[in-house]
C-alpha cells in the first residue's frame, strides 16, 4: 500500500558510494569503486557478478572484517540507522553476530577443525549473550534442528571433518542465525555443492528468513541459483554496479550488455536447445588498471553505437531506466531494450 500519508520505512541496509582500494607493489587494487545500494527489511538482494568483480570485498566492508591498515576504504554503510565505517574495532565486532552475520563459501575453512560443531555454536552465543552453558548448548542442539542437523545428540559434538558438505554448510547457517542478526549475507553458500545439495541450501535459508525475519544479501557469480529466492538484483562487474532492479525485471527486461552476457550463459528451461550457451568474450579488467570509460567497454560488441568514442572514456553513471531500474550503459534505454529483446528472442527461440 502506498500513499502521501504513508511514513515510508529507511532500508535496513543503505550502502552509499563505498569504495575500497588496496596499496600494492603493482598499484593501487580498486576492489569497490563508488558501490552505492539499499536493501529493506527482510528482503533478499543478490549481488551477481564474474569473479574479482568486488561482490565479497563488498559483503566483508559490510562486515567490518576490512583491515584498515591494509586497506582504504571511504563511503558510507548505515545498518538499521547505525554508520559502521566510521565505527571504533570494538564496536564492530559487537555488531558481528548480533546485528549482522556471515555465511561464507568455503564452511571447512570457516569452521575450526580441532572444535567440535556444538562448542563452536555455543562459543557465537557466549560472545554477545550471558548466557550458561547448559542453556548456551540447548540453544545450539535447537539451532542444529532447526537446519536439518539429523540425530543432533550425536552430532553436535561431531568435530567438522566427520560432516558432509552439505552438513557443514548446514552447521554455518545455524551458527550465523544463533544470535537472530537482523542482516544475514551469504557469501557464494552453494558453491562447493553439487546441485541437489544446492536447492536445498537455498530453500533452507529462504524458510529460516521467513521465520527469524532476517534481511539477506546472496553473493553468487550465478544468475541461475537466485531467480526463486531473491526479491532485487544487483550486477557488479570491474568493482562497480551497472545494473539493479527487481530479480523478474532483471531476467525478462535487462539492459546493461554485461547482465545480456550473463544471462547468455546460462543454461534456461525456455532456451532454444539448439541454442549453445554464449561465455563473455575476454577477461575481466585489472583492478589495478580499470578502464577509464565503462568497465565493460573492452568486452561489449555494442561499445561502437555510442558516438565519438564516450564507452573507452567517459565513465557512464548508474541511471534509472525505468521505476526501480537501475543501469550504467552509454546507450539510449530504447536502444538498450531493443538489443536485448533481441538476445532474449534468441536464447529462447522466438518465445521471448
Amino acid at each position: 500500500m502506498t500513499g502521501s500519508s504513508m511514513a515510508v520505512e529507511p532500508p535496513l541496509l543503505s550502502v552509499k558510494n563505498l569504495s575500497v582500494a588496496f596499496p600494492t607493489e603493482d598499484g593501487l587494487v580498486r576492489a569497490v569503486d563508488g558501490v552505492s545500494f539499499s536493501v529493506e527489511k527482510g528482503k533478499t538482494l543478490a549481488i551477481v557478478g564474474e569473479s574479482g568483480s568486488g561482490k565479497s570485498v563488498t559483503a566483508q566492508a559490510i562486515m567490518g572484517i576490512i583491515d584498515r591498515k591494509a586497506a582504504k576504504m571511504t563511503g558510507e554503510i548505515w545498518l538499521d540507522g547505525q554508520e559502521l565505517v566510521g565505527l571504533p574495532a570494538g564496536e564492530l565486532q559487537s555488531l558481528r553476530g548480533s546485528q549482522v552475520a556471515m555465511i561464507f563459501q568455503d564452511p571447512m575453512s570457516s569452521l575450526h577443525p580441532f572444535y567440535r560443531v556444538g562448542d563452536q555454536i555455543t562459543e557465537a552465543i557466549s560472545a554477545h549473550r550471558s548466557i550458561g552453558a547448559k542453556a548456551a548448548r540447548a540453544e545450539a542442539m535447537e539451532m542444529l534442528r532447526r537446519v536439518g542437523i539429523p540425530a543432533v545428540e550425536r552430532r553436535i559434538d561431531d568435530y567438522p571433518h566427520q560432516l558432509s558438505g552439505g552438513m557443514r554448510q548446514r552447521v554455518m547457517i545455524a551458527m550465523a542465525l544463533i544470535n537472530k542478526p537482523a542482516l544475514l549475507i551469504a557469501d557464494e553458500p552453494t558453491t562447493a555443492l553439487d546441485v541437489t545439495v544446492q536447492a536445498q541450501i537455498l530453500d533452507l535459508i529462504a524458510s529460516l528468513q521467513g521465520e527469524f525475519q532476517i534481511t539477506v544479501i546472496m553473493i553468487t557469480h550465478d544468475l541461475g541459483i537466485v531467480a526463486d529466492v531473491a526479491d532485487d538484483v544487483a550486477v557488479m562487474y570491474g568493482g562497480r554496479i551497472v545494473e539493479v532492479a527487481p530479480t523478474g525485471t532483471l531476467y525478462h527486461e535487462p539492459e546493461m550488455p554485461y547482465t545480456l552476457g550473463l544471462l547468455s550463459s546460462v543454461p534456461r528451461m525456455d532456451r532454444d536447445v539448439s541454442t549453445r550457451l554464449e561465455p563473455i568474450p575476454g577477461n575481466p579488467p585489472s583492478p589495478i588498471r580499470l578502464p577509464p570509460g565503462c568497465v565493460f567497454a573492452p568486452r561489449c560488441k555494442y561499445a561502437d553505437r555510442v558516438p565519438d568514442g564516450a564507452c573507452m572514456t567517459t565513465r557512464p553513471e548508474l541511471l534509472q531506466a525505468a521505476p526501480d531500474h537501475l543501469v550504467r550503459c552509454h546507450i539510449p534505454s530504447e536502444e538498450r531494450r531493443e538489443i536485448a529483446q533481441g538476445v532474449l528472442r534468441v536464447l529462447t527461440g522466438g518465445a521471448a
